[in-house]
């Protein structure tokens, strides 16, 4: 009796050992790095930051720098860097959205839609000094197109247009600003149902009248959601605007850099809350977007 105990009490454990373990674990061991990057690459940066921001020069806790950010050159760098985010994610959310229209529902040939996808996946991608050097080598002063236009009787800046202003920096922008709106608004013009097309016209209805009762109205959550997310793409961009204009333009995340890690002007703290300043305004382009491409979500499902 005891020998069967003893072998009873033995399988019992081997069969425990053996039991594999619940996928519910597996499954948050698989997100654990997830979380630990979250933890490393995002708290603890926003904490560094807040906490930074609190700071003078010499460490003190102080309300000053967030003073500072109603002083008027401040506010005319939000509201510069706001315009050029606004101008270049209106231009690049139209460019994109017919460029997508054209090779989704325009009836272009289908390897036509995959070379262009697979473009826009590599330029929305091409910024930074890179992107800036090859606009300089374009339309730059010496630029081959200017250039170009100047031997056949047209000069460029002779009529007031410098790559290395407002429209300049806006213009170079839209080089990856289109292309990232091509990659979001066409699998919402795929999501448009043939059969709301084909009941639209059996009611009588033009295809302008298709558009503009049933599918600009699908469609505008989706597109308006983009171009949110266009604005706070350009908001943030840092590499470009200083390799192109030299910090000339005084753009926010220009202004940032030199309070961070210049000479003469560092100042640490303010410019950890001018990053903040920056973060309230991505935080609320983020929230806009998500409650449209909610609510575009919900159209495409039916």
């Amino acid at each position: 009796m005891s020998n069967r105990l003893t072998q009873n009490s033995s399988n019992q454990r081997d069969a425990r050992r053996a039991r594999p373990v619940p996928s519910s674990l597996l499954n948050w061991l698989g997100v654990l790095p997830f979380f630990l990057f979250i933890f490393l690459f995002v708290f603890l940066p926003s904490f560094s930051l807040v906490s930074g921001s609190f700071q003078d020069r010499q460490g003190n806790f102080t309300f000053q720098n967030y003073l500072d950010l109603f002083s008027p050159s401040i506010l005319s760098a939000y509201w510069v860097t706001i315009r050029i985010s606004l101008a270049s994610a209106v231009g690049g959310g139209i460019l994109g959205f017919f460029m997508a229209y054209a090779v989704t529902l325009g009836g272009l040939p289908k390897g036509l839609r995959n070379a262009l996808l697979t473009f826009s996946g590599v330029a929305s991608n091409f910024a930074g000094v890179p992107l800036a050097f090859a606009f300089i080598a374009t339309l730059g002063r010496t630029g081959m197109v200017t250039v170009l236009l100047k031997m056949a009787g047209f000069d460029l800046y002779d009529r007031g247009f410098s790559l290395y202003s407002f429209w300049g920096l806006t213009l170079t922008y839209l080089y990856f600003q289109f292309p990232l709106m091509i990659l979001i608004i066409t699998p919402a013009l795929d999501g448009l149902k043939r059969e709301w097309r084909e009941a639209a016209e059996n009611l009588g209805a033009s295809s302008w009248t298709y558009w503009r009762r049933v599918a600009l109205p699908v469609l505008t959550p989706s597109i308006l959601g983009a171009m949110i997310l266009l604005f706070g793409n350009a908001f943030g961009a840092y590499a470009t605007a200083l390799s192109l204009t030299g910090g000339f333009i005084n753009l926010i995340t220009i202004l940032i850099g030199s309070q961070i890690k210049g000479d003469v002007l560092q100042n640490t703290g303010l410019g950890y809350a001018l990053a903040i300043g920056m973060v309230i305004v991505m935080a609320g382009a983020i929230t806009i977007y998500y409650f449209l491409r909610r609510r575009s979500e919900r159209w495409l499902r039916v």
